[in-house]
């Protein structure tokens, strides 16, 4: 069972309690607990000595990484964007992982009442809703969330894997942009009509967005004030 504590640490890391945040949690719970393993320790976080493989960059990734301690910042976490509500925690000394996929029709189907799914439709996916419906949906995805802290195993699939050899991070040298000026990893500067630019300059790189990996993302920067 995930602990309060956990979840008010997710809370504080998420900005608030929902359902995926707490299957996060959970998810990663049962996948330490077959791999026998604890919280990525300070030493561990630091040689990335466990992964966590995420496949979508929603609440349910915030849990992951409070609960295993793997992150993004730390080159635990990794993601593929596959779309999919799971986690597979990695050893690297052997390659042997545990993933875990939230069926989420069963899991709505015996935890989220018709209201909870209706206001969901209308303040998450249509951005409809009112500051009441806002409220409403908050104080159910509380509860939801908290009931879900001890979700049954039945509701998710639990496989035990073996992972491909991972690359740790390498140090990448670095060069100057000769627009801006800033420093920029040299595997990601672009050579532009002889020039050596960062892709801030350049106009585009690849990005994370809410709905996922974009190839080419044009650089949101008007103008510098």
């Amino acid at each position: 069972m995930v602990s309060k504590t956990l979840i008010e640490k997710a809370r504080e890391f998420h900005g608030h309690i929902c359902p995926y945040v707490v299957l996060g949690l959970r998810a990663s719970e049962i996948a330490m607990q077959r791999l026998n393993i604890k919280k990525a320790s300070e030493a561990e976080t630091v040689n990335e000595d466990i992964i966590a493989i995420v496949e979508c960059n929603n609440c349910f990734a915030d849990g992951v990484q409070v609960a295993t301690g793997c992150t993004f910042g730390n080159n635990g976490l990794i993601y593929m964007d596959t779309g999919k509500n799971a986690v597979t925690l990695v050893r690297r000394r052997d390659w042997k992982g545990i993933r875990v996929y939230v069926d989420s029709e069963k899991m709505k189907k015996r935890y989220f009442s018709e209201e909870a799914s209706r206001l969901f439709e209308k303040v998450i996916a249509r951005r409809e809703g009112t500051s009441e419906d806002q409220e409403r949906l908050r104080k159910l995805w509380n509860e939801i969330g908290f009931a879900l802290r001890d979700a049954p195993e039945e509701i998710f699939k639990i496989e035990e894997v073996k992972i491909s050899p991972v690359e740790r991070a390498p140090i990448f040298e670095t060069v100057k942009c000769d627009l801006c000026g800033e420093l920029v990893m040299k595997t990601r500067a672009k050579v532009v009509n002889g020039k050596t630019l960062c892709q801030t300059c350049a106009g585009s790189c690849n990005a994370v967005v809410g709905r996922g990996i974009v190839l080419d993302f044009k650089t949101p920067f008007e103008k510098r004030l």
